[in-house]
């Protein structure tokens, strides 16, 4: 992967609505409604994602991913960081 492709994944996450997100899965999360994807905490939350033909696994995907993806850039540019040390030694 590009140091490009990284920077373009990563500007993606930071145009996203703000972390963390959290699915509420309706029968297993909560009793009433439908199934959607909390953006924000509960007390400082912004307008629901709701999406129309997903799976249940696909709301825990979505939802993860806002703070899944952060993380892996993170541990892709530290590992990477540490072949770039190695090759200049």
């Amino acid at each position: 992967m590009t140091e490009i492709e990284i920077n373009e994944i990563e500007k993606r996450v930071q145009k996203a609505s703000r972390a963390p997100w959290k699915a509420y899965i309706e029968g297993r999360d909560h009793v009433s409604g439908s199934s959607f994807i909390l953006v924000g905490d509960e007390e400082n939350s912004l307008d629901d994602i709701e999406l129309y033909g997903a799976k249940l696994d696909d709301y825990d995907f979505i939802a993860n991913a806002r703070q899944d993806i952060p993380k892996l850039i993170a541990e892709i540019r530290r590992l990477q960081s540490i072949i770039d040390k190695r090759h200049h030694n």
